[in-house]
């Protein structure tokens, strides 16, 4: 009997912990799955030596090669292999929880759901991911609203993607990116198809005991950011209603781009062309959206201030993105434009929604 699931994992190295993931699908949610592994850049063989002999047998296997450092094109292949109703994708450092697909199955026939948002952990103690911030309160289940409930700050395609919408829209992660080429693609399908968030249910897992993901080592600007760049040039998304691009941008403003510069907190990281690189990311997002930035906090302002001058040294420029994150302060709970203060962006409503989310 045809599964009703195909669960994709990718892995490029037998030192992942993939025996760990594999155990995860098979053993915990093998009645409603069949298991794709997909190896990149190493043989199936080698791979399939880290399984004991009773989950290697029900692996189907198929071997990707590529030269780009990037988990898009085996979770491609695999997803382009797909014969079940629904596809999800898995890294090889993580689990899911046992009965999550069984759960986010149970959700999808419920709602009509295209796709199932799945409720995302952290390491051993399960440590709760709180995105998306939905609605508060929201009565279970229903359908989510891509605007109304912020789905663009889930940034990964994990949990259920219908075969036949993801087929209809042609979307497929973009190869070739170094990181983000997951971004355009769950943008197409939170925007275009019938979405519900499993947010009470076993979920996925995320290890933490990777230490060479190809998204963790750090990198230029106009590569770390260069996704962006490429979703807003899609005749799609520039085709959407402002308030779903508004609400897109300001996701990447909040998260990405004040983002990147928390994590480089070396002024003498920042050179000319990374000023420039990141000013040409923030610019090109208020061409596609002029409001983005409108809910956004006092404090916010004054980081997209810095980002802005280049006169400002980098110095400034860390130092307000770390200011940013003081939850509390007046600074951070006001926004720039007090008429915007119950925007569902601005700070009050977010972190409500956030720790909503988080219980």
């Amino acid at each position: 009997m045809r599964a009703p699931v195909d669960v994709v994992v990718a892995v490029h190295a037998p030192t992942r912990p993939i025996a760990r993931a594999v155990a995860s699908v098979l053993d915990d949610n093998g009645s409603h799955t069949r298991l794709t592994v997909v190896c990149h850049n190493v043989s199936p063989e080698v791979i399939g030596a880290e399984l004991p002999p009773h989950h290697r047998d029900q692996v189907r296997w198929l071997e990707h090669r590529d030269d780009a450092p990037s988990a898009s094109g085996p979770f491609n292949a695999g997803m382009r292999a797909a014969t079940g109703d629904f596809v999800s994708i898995m890294g090889s450092d993580d689990t899911l929880q046992p009965g999550a697909v069984a759960s986010w199955l149970q959700l999808a026939r419920k709602t009509g759901a295209e796709c199932v948002m799945t409720r995302l952990a952290i390491g051993g103690q399960a440590r709760r991911v709180p995105t998306p911030p939905t609605r508060l309160f929201r009565v279970q289940p229903r359908l989510a609203d891509a605007v109304r409930d912020r789905l663009s700050y889930r940034s990964a395609p994990l949990g259920l993607v219908s075969t036949r919408a993801r087929l209809h829209l042609g979307a497929e992660l973009v190869e070739g990116m170094p990181v983000g080429g997951d971004v355009p693609y769950v943008t197409r399908l939170w925007c275009e198809t019938k979405v519900a968030v499993d947010a009470h249910g076993p979920g996925y897992v995320i290890g933490e005991d990777a230490r060479d993901r190809v998204t963790y080592a750090p990198r230029p600007i106009e590569g770390e950011l260069g996704f962006i760049h490429h979703l807003l040039e899609q005749p799609w998304f520039q085709a959407y209603p402002e308030p779903v691009r508004t609400a897109v941008a300001t996701k990447m403003l909040r998260i990405h781009l004040f983002g990147v510069v928390v994590n480089r907190a070396e002024p003498a990281w920042w050179t000319q062309e990374e000023r420039a690189a990141l000013g040409r990311a923030l610019e090109g997002l208020l061409r596609s959206a002029p409001r983005a930035a409108d809910p956004l906090s006092k404090a916010d302002h004054r980081v997209v201030e810095a980002i802005r001058d280049p006169r400002l040294d980098s110095t400034t420029l860390i130092q307000r993105a770390q200011d940013r994150r003081h939850h509390g302060r007046p600074g951070t709970l006001i926004p720039q434009h007090p008429l915007q203060v119950g925007h569902r962006e601005a700070p009050l409503r977010f972190m409500a929604a956030s720790w909503w989310a988080h219980r």
